[in-house]
């Protein structure tokens, strides 16, 4: 590993549209606006790591060049959620002028589903008001917790999980740039566990790195504390041959030796529940069980009690 990259997240950030993997159509297009200097509001939805804020710092890049400091804000709007925010730094930074040859300054805010409605209802006053000045860039993992106004204002784009050719494509490059050998099934095992979120890739591969640089399976499972899919099936495996006792006691080794939470097993239990050798009606009765334990977990009920309750809905269904 480079010892001069503190941080891979911020080493491997685009600074190019070329370098956005997984989202074509999207980069498609806001290319064309940048290339026009001509941007509208702009709002990015999706999961986690997959390239919202990235692109936004391509987009500051490209349009400003040197001077994309001076003309970009970005804040974080779960950390600084109030109508305070918006009424002080975002009014403040959108009213003055942009420095260059673009007529505008861009405003990033990112998880912005997480501002209070009072918020949202100044920043869509602070949108109306200060349009010749400023762009507004809002990222969101939920586009339905931003009001209606806000959501008219912008041009809405989607972003889409990154599937395993682009996740395999990262692994590589990085794997080439910090010399690392990684197996096959390690990159098997790492796309399973990021479920299309680069930026989880990245963490756990510098988390593996500072420990060797030959990445295997059970190396990434250990350090992303996820219980290997066959582990876990071998439990349900155990459930539906009646030994309630074995599953019981082997799903509790599992979550010691992971360090597994409750919601962190039921998310594990549901994906492999359709890998089971049983009939499709099983199948979904043990989909809708796992819901229901979701929930209690959620509201605050004991993980472990939830998880022998959903074992032995497990049982039943083998004895019948």
């Amino acid at each position: 590993m480079n010892p001069e990259s503190a941080l891979w997240t911020e080493k491997y950030r685009p600074s190019d549209f070329s370098d956005i993997k997984g989202q074509k159509e999207i980069v498609k297009r806001v290319k064309a606006f940048v290339e026009q200097k001509n941007l509208p509001h702009l709002m990015f939805a999706g999961p986690a790591g997959v390239g919202k804020t990235s692109l936004s710092l391509v987009i500051a890049k490209k349009l400003f060049k040197d001077l994309w400091h001076q003309n970009f804000l970005e804040l974080n709007a779960s950390d600084e959620r109030g109508i305070d925010v918006v009424r002080n730094k975002v009014k403040d930074f959108a009213r003055t002028r942009a420095i260059g040859n673009v007529p505008f300054k861009i405003i990033y805010l990112d998880e912005c589903d997480a501002l209070t409605r009072e918020a949202q209802q100044a920043l869509r006053r602070t949108m109306e008001n200060y349009t010749q000045t400023c762009r507004f860039i809002l990222s969101a993992n939920y586009s339905s917790k931003i009001i209606e106004p806000i959501q008219s204002r912008c041009v809405v784009f989607r972003f889409k999980q990154l599937d395993k050719k682009e996740i395999f494509d990262i692994i590589d490059r990085i794997a080439s740039q910090e010399k690392l050998k990684i197996d096959e099934k390690a990159k098997e095992a790492l796309y399973d566990i990021s479920e299309g979120d680069c930026r989880k890739l990245e963490n756990i591969l510098q988390s593996s790195a500072a420990i060797t640089d030959h990445i295997t399976e059970d190396l990434a499972h250990s350090l992303a504390s996820v219980a290997k899919p066959k582990e876990v099936r071998e439990v349900l495996e155990l459930a539906l041959k009646n030994k309630f006792i074995d599953a019981r006691n082997r799903l509790l080794d599992l979550m010691l030796n992971y360090g597994l939470a409750g919601i962190d097993v039921i998310k594990q239990i549901q994906k492999e529940i359709l890998e089971l050798n049983i009939d499709n009606k099983s199948k979904m009765i043990l989909m809708e069980k796992c819901g229901e334990i979701e929930f209690r977990m959620t509201e605050g009920s004991d993980e472990f009690v939830q998880l022998e309750a959903l074992l032995s809905q497990f049982v039943l269904i083998g004895i019948n």
